[in-house]
């Protein structure tokens, strides 16, 4: 009967070590609470756990029924005492009086009352001995160690898994930092305000604030047309201030409806209305430390205007439904394509926000106000479109050029973007030509003054098209133009006075 309540006993002891090593991912807190269980359950004394470090040496990591100090004095050579050769040998060794054992070093210098029995056995992970589980009991006399031989043994099996578990946590959470690491360096060099494309007078303007205002806290308003780079802008602001290792949090006002945005920015209690299953945080606390950065700020009703200038005011809020008045330390970067100073004369925007928000005002030219860009945007994304899709292009015929120049862009940079993505993937060769331009470019069908025009009158502008760009590339040459073109310098001259073209501009 006696030994039907042991073994159940150590039965409950490994199910017990089994939970132990289980319910956390802390290696110190399992150790220590695996060693509590064999105190408990078999009646130990003390007991520790030495693991192998870098260097090659034994030290007790974890430890139950010893001081700090003599857990630290426990450091072995590999193959010095008894737990040395433990781990040397990869078999345990049983030492039933340890006043009798020369091997038994008492590193840990612990005084002892009365005789003590001493077990060691090995911890080995994947055949290689890694560690040793230690155990001293009480001496008992004719003790039989055999049944505390093999229970210590599974023990031993089950801590290395947890360390093995342990070392590829570790191993993956240092992994996910170098990555976090590294993208938040990534995304510090993509939005670099250096790295915007534009030499124009209104863009070195648009530079020289960004880098006036970046290492402040101040509200900035960025205002401009649709598709200008508002959002790349607050990009650059952000990962050039002090909060550049914090969140940048976007919304845009436009895109969430009236019911939600209200939770979506403060966050909301669960219960707080019909779906709200949990507590959910709202933008301004993830953004905490941090930018918010509210697109389309003019498209918000008057009640979140509100609660908006509350948060500017006081630097707090509260959740849909809660009563918890929370504070946050935010940086806020609003944009609009919206006049609002009309707006608020009309009464559709409030004109304290209005004031709490333009503290430093932006303003982004439009295409048609930055001629002078074109070209290098549209080099950029044609590099980055021909890359993405795998192909060799080159560059831009003059013709396709001189459409790009003398379009009025109402999309601004990001129709400049979908015009050169477009061509990248319809051009076969290795130059854009003016045909691979939408219709709108090749056209005045985007302004409204669409003409007619005969077949003679297209073949005669594509010819034209084809000289101009043999000339560009042979920069004037006039007998290598006909070469490439698979014509004579006579066929080309007479083409060259037909249609009014000056050679000498191309001899640059």
């Amino acid at each position: 009967m006696e030994e039907k309540a042991t073994q159940i006993r150590r039965l409950t002891a490994l199910l017990d070590v089994s939970q132990a090593l289980g319910s956390t991912l802390d290696l110190h807190v399992a150790m220590e609470r695996v060693l509590e269980i064999l105190d408990r359950e078999l009646g130990m004394k003390r007991g520790s756990i030495a693991l192998l470090e870098a260097g090659g040496d034994l030290s007790i990591q974890y430890a139950h029924g010893m001081s700090e100090g003599e857990r630290q004095r426990g450091r072995y050579r590999v193959d010095e005492g008894i737990t040395g050769k433990v781990v040397s040998s990869g078999k345990p060794i049983v030492v039933p009086q340890v006043s009798r054992e020369p091997l038994f070093l008492n590193r840990t210098r612990r005084r002892t009352n009365g005789e003590e029995s001493f077990i060691c056995v090995p911890i080995k992970d994947r055949r290689k001995t890694i560690g040793a589980l230690s155990i001293l009991y009480p001496f008992r006399q004719n003790r039989q160690f055999e049944d505390e031989l093999k229970l210590l043994a599974i023990v031993a099996s089950m801590l290395a898994q947890g360390l093995r578990l342990a070392q590829m946590v570790e191993a993956e959470k240092a992994q996910l930092v170098d990555e976090n690491t590294n993208l938040k360096r990534e995304l510090q060099q993509k939005y670099d305000f250096r790295n915007i494309i534009g030499t124009s007078k209104e863009m070195r303007e648009v530079y020289e604030q960004i880098a006036q205002v970046a290492s402040t806290g101040t509200t900035i308003l960025i205002r401009g047309e649709s598709g200008t780079g508002k959002e790349l802008v607050a990009h650059a602001i952000h990962y050039s201030s002090p909060r550049a290792s914090k969140p940048f949090i976007k919304v845009n006002c436009a895109a969430l409806p009236e019911s939600l945005i209200e939770s979506e920015l403060f966050g909301h209690e669960k219960g707080a209305f019909t779906g709200a299953l949990a507590r959910k945080r709202g933008r301004f606390e993830l953004a905490e430390g941090g930018t918010l950065f509210l697109d389309e700020i003019g498209d918000l009703s008057p009640a979140l205007q509100v609660k908006l200038l509350r948060v500017l005011q006081e630097r707090e809020f509260e959740r849909v439904g809660g009563t918890e008045t929370i504070r946050v330390n935010v940086r806020l970067i609003a944009a609009t394509n919206v006049n609002l100073e009309t707006a608020v004369q009309d009464g559709r925007f409030r004109s304290d926000l209005y004031y709490r928000l333009n503290v430093f005002s932006l303003y982004l030219p439009p295409m048609r106000e930055r001629k002078t860009d074109i070209l290098l945007l549209a080099d950029h994304f044609l590099e980055k479109y021909s890359r993405q899709n795998g192909k060799r292009i080159k560059r831009i015929s003059t013709p396709a050029i001189d459409m790009l120049m003398s379009y009025h862009w109402p999309g601004n940079v990001r129709e400049l973007e979908n015009v050169i993505e477009r061509a990248t993937l319809v051009c076969e060769g290795n130059v854009i030509h003016g045909y691979h331009l939408p219709p709108t470019l090749q056209t005045a069908e985007g302004s409204g003054t669409v003409t007619r025009t005969s077949l003679d009158h297209a073949v005669e502008a594509f010819e034209r098209d084809l000289i101009m760009d043999a000339l560009k590339t042979t920069r004037g040459n006039r007998a290598r133009a006909a070469r490439l073109l698979d014509t004579t310098e006579r066929i080309l001259g007479y083409k060259v006075k037909k249609y009014g073209i000056d050679c000498r501009r191309f001899r640059v």
